[in-house]
């Protein structure tokens, strides 16, 4: 091992952790290097082990090969995503077509799928646990999917089109977070801030002197900081500034404009389907999904879709009402939405967002997520503030089960900054797993990663929350309990290594707990007297959970839609055009827009995890809303033996089953779509 490699492979520090400050950037790529030839060695004595093939000596030896390369790629990822500079984007670009490489080289080493495939074309005679079992049809349906049955000429190519998507994925990403970086809008003190609450003021002052613009306040593409300021700025032609520059990330011409890029990427992904035999990309996404076809998505988007316009179409009427009212002569426009529905919400319901974001503190909130997670799971975060992070405000947590034994580390990262990339996430450093390790000890404890983009406040102020903010932060929890309790025994298997659209059950179920009232009565207390939430502001918060609903339906379906259509229709010469026409014979409303417009997709566009699976978060939210309801018909949201349940059979199972067999055993039935209508307000 080269010194310079050493810090990235020695995870020493407490709690299993790498010395983060110790890892410099120039480390990554030897240690790349350094991880590829191991991992290539070990591929190779696994496809040249002149043993019969058995279990252990394939499958289980697979699992247990790339060790390095895994560690250096958790970490990589994360500065990558989270504190980025040019050679760490510089690095990106190489590293990204240089992992499809490898991993296509590994899919396409026909010794070692022949070892796979002689297990797989036995397997009923081998013995196997239903465990066992699942590992080995992942394994050998991933081969398949990587071109292992295709000829030489075919693998070739298929090898190059997964190269070039890395690549260009890479591209596409970086080109967004430039297009974020690189905007500002600095405002004065005074008529420039009408309507701004505060904490908002606040907020933006303080990102204003980071940037070196004391004095000033500072609107970001940042969402803690747009979204707060489309719905509260009264300056309407500070909000259509703001916003058409928010809407226009990637797409604003220049070295940073992705449209050629999106050409591109679904003109490759179409090419790469054919390959495999299937007759759109979206049909190979979806392949060994709980949706299993494109047509069951557009159904359940379709009905959605027509409720939600209808709605939009009638809350339109109500805004348009109030302008009129107030003076305005003007149409609703898009940079007119939020601000108008924040007002009629505070006619309608006697409070405002700005009333309620002194109880939503951060500190406070996290509490209430680690709260949730004791009562339904008994599982304890005990804050480590000696240890330190990939980045110094990153906070480390170690995690004890129920009977007070260490089950994770939880690595927790909340503030924006022009280094990290836009949005919010869950990633794993370490999987969970049971198979033996070469120094003797049994398995692994999972190191679980959550990354959020709230704005910073200034010194000695706390960070408030918006309702919406709050259910990010228990939807990225979600997904960090799905990781830290699992419980398998192959790490392929574990936490969120499920189907796309099962991935965000946990997470999307988990932020049904942030408005249970007790829930809000203990934590959510004003940020200066310590006052709980008042009982009246809180029964106003719930009732008022479904308004605007035709709003947030539309603008997530949209997107959901046009990145159906994107992968089920073959290669596009003119993006802007398709996604114009698409959202035409949609029936878009005028007033609303994407979601995620094509050129900042970056779910989509950036990766292949969530291409031709964006439509995944509303198919989980027809499970969790159904499930949910399974806490609510017991009367109880803590009922302790729904949630064994749950933790058995969602949260600790992984990818152990098949989706719905594990729904079904914590559920007994499959879901219904009612639910989840009734929850939007749709029904």
């Amino acid at each position: 091992m080269t010194q310079s490699a050493a810090p990235i492979f020695d995870w020493t520090a407490p709690l299993g952790l790498p010395e983060f400050q110790a890892i410099a950037d120039e480390d990554f790529k030897p240690a790349f290097e350094l991880g590829f030839a191991e991992h290539d060695a070990e591929i190779d004595a696994i496809a040249k082990n002149p043993a019969a093939p058995d279990f252990d000596n394939t499958m289980v030896a697979l699992e247990l090969a790339g060790d390095k390369l895994s560690r250096v790629s958790s970490l990589f990822w994360n500065r990558a995503g989270t504190d980025t500079n040019d050679a760490i984007q510089a690095l990106e670009r190489e590293i990204a077509p240089q992992m499809s490489r490898h991993y296509s080289k590994i899919a396409m080493n026909r010794d070692l799928f022949a070892r796979v495939d002689e297990l797989y074309r036995n397997r009923h005679d081998l013995g196997l646990t239903e465990e066992q079992d699942r590992l080995l049809e992942r394994i050998w349906k991933s081969f398949i999917k990587s071109g292992a049955g295709l000829d030489p000429e075919g693998q070739a190519r298929l090898a190059e089109i997964g190269e070039k998507l890395a690549g260009l994925g890479a591209r596409f990403g970086q080109n967004v977070l430039a297009d974020e970086k690189d905007w500002l809008l600095l405002l004065d003190d005074g008529a420039d801030l009408d309507g701004l609450s505060d904490d908002l003021r606040a907020a933006m002052a303080a990102v204003a002197e980071e940037l070196g613009h004391k004095g000033k306040f500072a609107v970001t593409l940042s969402r803690s900081i747009i979204e707060p300021f489309l719905t509260s700025s009264a300056r309407r032609d500070l909000r259509e500034q703001a916003f058409r520059a928010w809407t226009a990330r990637g797409a604003n011409g220049g070295e940073t404009d992705n449209s050629a890029l999106i050409s591109e990427i679904i003109a490759l992904r179409t090419e790469k389907a054919e390959l495999l035999g299937y007759e759109s990309y979206a049909a190979l996404k979806l392949d060994n999904t709980m949706a299993k076809t494109p047509d069951a998505v557009e159904a359940l988007l379709g009905d959605v879709w027509t409720r939600a316009v209808e709605r939009a179409e009638a809350d339109k009427l109500d805004l348009a009402g109030l302008i009129g009212e107030e003076g305005g002569n003007h149409d609703v426009a898009a940079w007119d939405w939020r601000y108008y529905a924040e007002r009629l919400k505070a006619r309608k319901f006697d409070f405002s967002e700005a009333e309620l974001k002194p109880y939503l503190s951060l500190d406070k909130m996290i509490d209430a997520c680690f709260d949730v997670a004791h009562r339904l799971f008994g599982i304890t975060m005990i804050p480590r503030p000696d240890i330190k992070g990939p980045h110094p405000d990153a906070r480390v947590f170690e995690v004890k089960d129920r009977n007070g034994a260490p089950l994770a580390t939880f690595v927790a990262d909340y503030f924006a900054r022009p280094s990290k990339r836009s949005g919010a996430w869950m990633s794993g450093m370490q999987s969970q797993h049971k198979l033996p390790m070469p120094d003797g000890s049994l398995g692994e404890k999972p190191i679980i990663t959550n990354v959020m983009n709230f704005a910073k406040p200034a010194a000695g102020q706390q960070a408030l929350l918006s309702l919406d903010d709050a259910r990010t932060l228990f939807h990225e929890f979600g997904h960090a309990l799905h990781g830290m309790l699992s419980d398998v025994t192959y790490p392929s298997l574990s936490g969120t290594s499920v189907s796309r659209d099962f991935v965000e059950l946990p997470s999307q179920l988990f932020e049904h707990w942030l408005t249970v009232p007790e829930i809000l009565e203990k934590h959510a207390r004003h940020c200066k007297t310590g006052e709980p939430i008042p009982r009246a502001l809180l029964d106003k918060v719930l009732s008022a959970q479904t308004f605007d609903a035709g709003f947030g339906a539309v603008e997530f379906t949209a997107s959901a839609l046009v990145d159906m259509a994107w992968h089920t229709g073959g290669a596009k010469a003119d993006p802007a055009t398709f996604e114009a026409e698409t959202l035409k014979k949609l029936g878009l409303p005028v007033a609303i827009v994407m979601r995620h417009a094509s050129p900042h997709f970056l779910h989509v566009f950036a990766g292949e995890g969530y291409s031709a699976g964006y439509y995944s978060y509303m198919w989980s939210e027809v499970l969790d809303a159904d499930a949910f309801a399974a806490f609510e018909e017991t009367g109880d949201p803590f009922n302790p033996e729904m949630a064994e349940k749950l933790r058995a059979n969602i949260y600790s199972a992984g990818g152990s089953r098949d989706p719905a067999e594990l729904y079904k055993a914590f559920r007994g039935r499959m879901p219904d779509p009612t639910a989840m209508l009734e929850k939007r307000g749709l029904a």
